[in-house]
């Protein structure tokens, strides 16, 4: 479990030398994974229920923290839900579909393609929307 939890850490910061290095653009010709867009911002100055950096690094521990509670100790919030993610960062194309969560189009495999990372989330969780019209506003 320890090898584990040292293998995310690894991981994270390896993702985090990858987010600060993509503003100088892709050196080794390989592009960058571009995530769709969330439907809503929590304020004009914030995008997610928690800064972009901070979620950058830590989504992971956050979602494994609300599963522990949801699950194990019975309480259920709404702010780092991993259905509340799913609500509004998973977007439809043009033709009005939901990606799956096999394709790179979508907002969880667009980075964790790139990075190496398996998503198994998704056997237990539904990879799009349950309300199609959801906003932040129904997760904080």
């Amino acid at each position: 479990m320890q090898l584990r939890a040292l293998l995310h850490f690894l991981v994270a910061l390896w993702l985090i030398s990858l987010t600060a290095s993509a503003n100088e653009g892709s050196k080794s010709g390989i592009p960058y994974p571009i995530p769709p867009k969330a439907k809503t911002s929590v304020s004009a100055t914030q995008a997610c229920v928690e800064p972009l950096e901070v979620m950058r690094r830590v989504h992971g521990q956050f979602l494994k923290h609300h599963r522990k509670e949801a699950v194990h100790e019975g309480i259920r919030t709404k702010q780092h839900s991993l259905v509340g993610c799913i609500d509004c960062h998973v977007t439809p194309n043009a033709a009005g579909q939901y990606p799956t969560q096999e394709g790179n189009e979508h907002f969880c495999r667009s980075c964790h393609s790139y990075a190496a990372v398996t998503v198994d989330c998704f056997q237990c969780h539904a990879s799009k929307p349950d309300q199609p019209n959801a906003t932040v506003d129904n997760y904080r």
